[in-house]
């Protein structure tokens, strides 16, 4: 009754962001464990066609659907563009979450189809799909970690330490997500609404703003995710682990939304490297897997050409480490992050004009000119001074980035004490007291 109840607790919080969608999302849940389910079985009884045919029905309904919701609009614009066409574009509401659970459903069938897991019970696996702390925005989570946890004893009964730990690292989200990540969000958006009106100091302050956001408003959403799990004695993985403090983009996706990598690495670069194969099939590999991960992400060119510019500064990493080639820390981590935030304005930009629009006011001094270094100074400081507040949550985020305990090493050091409570009550005070409006958390686009 336990799993029943938080399952149906789970579909109401699906159903309160994305009404009658539930209903499909339930029938899509079905589908996929009955197919799941008879793939399993077609392995028991060594049908190998009816098992690959299963298979590849379970993989072609799921892209179909996450195309359809997500791609269809995409696919109807450039058909327009290529064919000077004026096909009208769709009405479509994309469902909560999509993105992640069919990654999830794609796992569990070829899982199945590997052998790999044993078929489930019905309630289990209703309750890994719809855990509603990871259902929207992640983590990623894959049936071997999360199903064997609902046989453990003391699942769903009350755990001190557990509850604690809990509302301690939600605490933590809402203070990186309210008092972070939404202002730096809120400043870099205006600018990047209307680049032409901003100058240069404003163009790398929201540059900045949207690079530090993004890591407090994901990593936010995780901690958060993770507290209300470990409320019900539920371990979830983590999904960041300092990846500012990266030396390259090799270390940096090894740290970056974790479980993602691990579910591309797993399911989209093995499918196309082969050990021994040699270089030219791993940088390959390497590059498919962040053309889909561009792709996974939204659906544009400029998510794409986001997707292949990670693949290459991966490839360049991965050279220099097998060639035991290694720069000054400071030069190769500075280097890493200017890509980061390179990476960042592609990522947030509305199309590749308006990231190119970005990049030129970047590095164009023309509003400067003529003023002399004093000149700009006097600039830099007027900059400096309209825009404190937001200099400021630049300077607190990119301090705790770099000097405090990631959620992962605060998870695992984690003992009870009257300091954990105290800091939690502000945490959540503060959150409260600024919580004026409704505020979304930026992955729920995708």
């Amino acid at each position: 009754m336990a799993k029943l109840w938080l399952v149906l607790a789970s579909l109401a919080f699906y159903a309160k962001g994305s009404g009658t969608f539930v209903l499909l999302f339930i029938a899509d849940i079905m589908l996929n464990f009955m197919i799941g389910s008879l793939i399993v079985r077609a392995a028991k009884a060594n049908a190998r066609w009816t098992k690959r045919l299963l298979l590849t029905a379970g993989l072609v309904l799921n892209v179909a659907f996450l195309g359809y919701y997500k791609y269809a609009n995409f696919a109807i614009e450039n058909v327009n563009l290529l064919s000077g066409g004026s096909f009208p574009l769709l009405e479509i509401v994309l469902p909560l979450g999509i993105s992640f659970y069919t990654f999830q459903f794609i796992a569990y069938l070829v899982d199945c189809y590997k052998e790999r897991t044993k078929e489930t019970p019905v309630i289990d696996f209703l309750l890994f799909i719809t855990f509603f702390p990871q259902l929207i925005v992640g983590p990623i989570v894959h049936h071997e970690d999360m199903i064997p946890q609902y046989k453990e004893k003391g699942f769903l009964r009350f755990n001190k330490v557990n509850m604690m730990l809990g509302i301690f690292l939600f605490a933590m989200g809402c203070a990186k997500k309210i008092m972070l990540a939404d202002p730096l969000t809120s400043y870099a958006a205006s600018f990047f609404g209307d680049v032409g009106a901003g100058d240069t100091f404003a163009a790398w302050g929201a540059s900045f703003g949207y690079t530090i956001s993004y890591y407090f408003d994901l990593s936010g959403y995780a901690d958060m995710a993770l507290g209300l799990a470990f409320m019900f004695n539920i371990r979830l993985p983590h999904n960041f682990n300092s990846p500012y403090k990266s030396r390259n983009f090799r270390e940096y996706w090894q740290r970056w939304h974790m479980t993602l990598s691990k579910f591309l690495s797993d399911y989209i670069f093995r499918s196309f490297y082969r050990k021994g194969s040699g270089s030219f099939n791993f940088y390959f590999s390497v590059m498919m897997t962040f053309f889909v991960s561009g792709f996974w992400h939204g659906a544009g060119w400029q998510f794409i050409i986001w997707g292949l510019v990670n693949g290459v500064f991966v490839c360049m990493s991965h050279m220099m480490y097998r060639n035991k080639w290694q720069l000054p820390f400071f030069l190769a981590w500075a280097l890493t992050f200017a890509g980061v935030v390179g990476t960042r304005i592609l990522f947030v930009s509305d199309d590749m004009k308006e990231a190119a629009a970005v990049f030129r006011k970047m590095f164009s001094l023309k509003d400067y000119s003529g003023l002399g270094f004093n000149g700009f100074a006097d600039q830099l400081v007027i900059y400096a001074a309209n825009n404190a507040y937001i200099l400021a949550l630049l300077f607190i985020g990119m301090a705790i980035t770099f000097f405090t305990p990631n959620s992962k090493q605060l998870t695992d050091d984690f003992k009870p004490k009257i300091r954990h409570a105290v800091a939690a009550a502000f945490m959540l005070g503060i959150s409260l007291a600024q919580m004026t409006s409704v505020s979304n958390f930026l992955y729920f686009q995708f």
